[in-house]
C-alpha cells in the first residue's frame, strides 16, 4: 500500500547511484534525486559507496560478493529507505543479498535492509504514493522492462503511470516488450553472437513502434540497444525514464544518436 510522504516528515533515502550512471550518465543520477526531493524526501548521496557486487555474483565469486554487499550494507543501512535507478542494482540488494549473506553473520542486517530497497520509479509509485508528474513531453515514446526490475521487482506498470501523466507524451507499446534485450551483464560478453541476435530482434520491434525514443529503467539495458541502434544508422533516441519524468533532457541521448529533437515544456 502506498504511503504519502511529506515535506513535514520527510524520510532520509540514500540514493544508491549505480557504477553505470556514475561513470557513463550522471544525468540519471540528478534526475532521480530531482524527482525524489520533488516527492517529499530528503536525499543523500554517500560518497563512500561503490559497486552492488553484481558482476562477481553472476560470475560465481561469492567471496567477492559478500565482501561488497557488507560494504553496501554499512554504508547505507542508516536511511529510512535505499533507491536506485535501476532495477538490476535494486533487485541485487534486495533479493540476492539476504541469500548471499544468510549464512554469515550478516544475514539479519542484509534481510533488514532489503526490506527498504526500492528500484526509483516503484519507490515513487508505491511508497510515496506519486500517481502523476506536472510536465509535458511532446514525443512518441516506447518502453522497455528490464529483465531484473520487471521479474524479480515487478516494475511495470509504475513507470508507464508516470509517463502517461505527462502532458502530450504518446507512449506506444512494442511487440514482445517483456522480452530480454540480450545484455545481462556479463551475458553480453560471454555469448556476444546469442546476444547480438537478441538485441537485433529487440532493436526490430522498437523500430516497428515508430517511436521517436526509447526509455527504460536499466543503464545496461539502455547501452546495449542504443549502441545497437546507433551502429544501424537508427534515429531513435534513448534516455533513462527518469530524465524525462524529471524534465532533464538537454543531455544528448545514449550512445549520441541522432533523433529528432526533443521539445520539453517546464
Amino acid at each position: 500500500m502506498a504511503e504519502n510522504i511529506n515535506s513535514n516528515n520527510a524520510p532520509q533515502v540514500g540514493l544508491y547511484v549505480t557504477c553505470l550512471v556514475d561513470l557513463f550518465r550522471p544525468v540519471v543520477g540528478f534526475a532521480s534525486m530531482k524527482l525524489l526531493q520533488e516527492a517529499g524526501c530528503e536525499v543523500l548521496v554517500p560518497l563512500a559507496q561503490t559497486c552492488c557486487g553484481q558482476p562477481a555474483y553472476n560470475s560465481g565469486d561469492r567471496a567477492a560478493a559478500q565482501a561488497l554487499a557488507i560494504e553496501v550494507i554499512k554504508n547505507f543501512e542508516g536511511f529510512d529507505y535505499v533507491v536506485a535507478p535501476s532495477g538490476s542494482c535494486a533487485g541485487m540488494l534486495k533479493t540476492h543479498y539476504p541469500e548471499l549473506l544468510k549464512d554469515t553473520d550478516h544475514g539479519e542486517r542484509a534481510l533488514a535492509f532489503a526490506d527498504k530497497v526500492f528500484e526509483l520509479t516503484s519507490f515513487l509509485v508505491d511508497k510515496c504514493g506519486l500517481q502523476s508528474v506536472d510536465r509535458g513531453f511532446a514525443g512518441r515514446i516506447t518502453y522497455h522492462d528490464g529483465c531484473a526490475g520487471l521479474r524479480e521487482l515487478h516494475v511495470k506498470q509504475q513507470p508507464r503511470r508516470l509517463l502517461n501523466s505527462l502532458r502530450d507524451l504518446e507512449l506506444c507499446e512494442m511487440s514482445q516488450g517483456e522480452a530480454c534485450c540480450g545484455f545481462g551483464g556479463t551475458f553480453c560478453v560471454k555469448y556476444p553472437e546469442i546476444s547480438d541476435a537478441m538485441v537485433s530482434k529487440k532493436c526490430a520491434n522498437i523500430e516497428a513502434t515508430n517511436a521517436s525514443m526509447l526509455l527504460g529503467g536499466d543503464m545496461g539495458c539502455l547501452m546495449n540497444m542504443a549502441g545497437k541502434l546507433s551502429r544501424d544508422g537508427s534515429a531513435i533516441e534513448v534516455r533513462h525514464v527518469a530524465e524525462i519524468l524529471a524534465g532533464m533532457a538537454d543531455e544528448p541521448p545514449i550512445a549520441g544518436s541522432k533523433g529528432p529533437k526533443q521539445r520539453v515544456p517546464k
